[in-house]
């Protein structure tokens, strides 16, 4: 903590973006992908602290405490990569991707590969739930059969959940003000999703986090993504921009409401 303290503010903001991150990941895993509503308020009844629950009350996967999801697996393995390569290498990416996700893994176990993209049913827990293991994501899934059948690109056309976003911050932390930054964080999220969704999400994303990275706290910041992705001249254009637009609006009618009331209120619930 004190070298961090050492770092000039930039470089501090930097670490704590990727660490945060990755803290934030493993403190709610105990409680991931609790539908149902009443369970998780059952949970967390009376509780001041719900971080880092032991044990875990995960209903689809069970690991040790204060590991990482797969999602904070994603955003490992693209520091990782990005370090290694001392910057962003689509070949490098992708092969650490697949060595950290596949069939020499801890994620290969026939528990985990019985559940089929788009299968899950993920508010009825199927009676086998949880699996003891970790849980692939779509999203990993079909990269990994488009590995196996040599196809390229490698991304998932269908998967468009929040993985992109998440994985991302690495890059954002070390390319934050270069002119490249969307450039390439669009070639790093094609490597495991090819959706329109998830690359449109990703990259007002990595525009939000870049304002943060930059500034500490950015006025407005909102606001000004949805300026950028109303201008034609924009880098890195989507066809659906327009869509984002509207979800950056929802988020700043609910800004202010319970999480509670603002979800249901505002957004499409799982």
């Amino acid at each position: 903590m004190a070298a961090v303290l050492e770092l000039p503010p930039l470089q501090q903001r930097k670490v704590a973006a990727i660490v945060g991150a990755c803290v934030a990941d493993a403190a709610a895993q105990p409680l991931h992908w609790i539908y149902n509503e009443g369970k998780m308020a059952s949970l967390i009844e009376g509780k001041e602290e719900i971080e880092f629950r032991h044990p875990s009350a995960n209903p689809f996967y069970r690991i040790p405490t204060g590991s990482n999801s797969c999602y904070g697996d994603q955003a490992y393995v693209m520091l990782k990569s990005l370090v290694e390569s001392k910057g962003l290498d689509i070949d490098h990416l992708t092969k650490a991707t697949y060595d950290f996700f596949g069939p020499n893994s801890s994620y290969e176990s026939d528990e985990t590969n019985k559940y089929l993209v788009g299968k899950e049913d993920k508010i009825n827990i199927k009676k086998s739930l949880p699996i003891h293991g970790p849980w692939r994501h779509g999203c990993i899934k079909d990269f990994l059969a488009n590995m196996y059948a040599d196809k390229n690109p490698t991304g998932s056309e269908t998967d468009d959940q929040i993985d992109c976003a998440i994985r991302v911050i690495p890059l954002v932390a070390m390319y934050a003000g270069q002119p490249d930054l969307l450039d390439k964080a669009e070639a790093a999220l094609r490597v495991l999703q090819e959706s329109d969704t998830s690359i449109a999400c990703g990259l007002a994303a990595v525009r939000v986090l870049e304002q943060y990275i930059l500034t500490g706290k950015p006025e407005d910041v909102l606001q000004k993504v949805t300026d950028t992705l109303n201008d034609p001249d924009r880098n890195c254009p989507q066809d659906l921009d327009r869509a984002v637009i509207g979800q950056l609006r929802a988020v700043v009618r609910a800004l202010g409401t319970s999480h509670e009331v603002a979800v249901p209120k505002y957004f499409q619930k799982n």
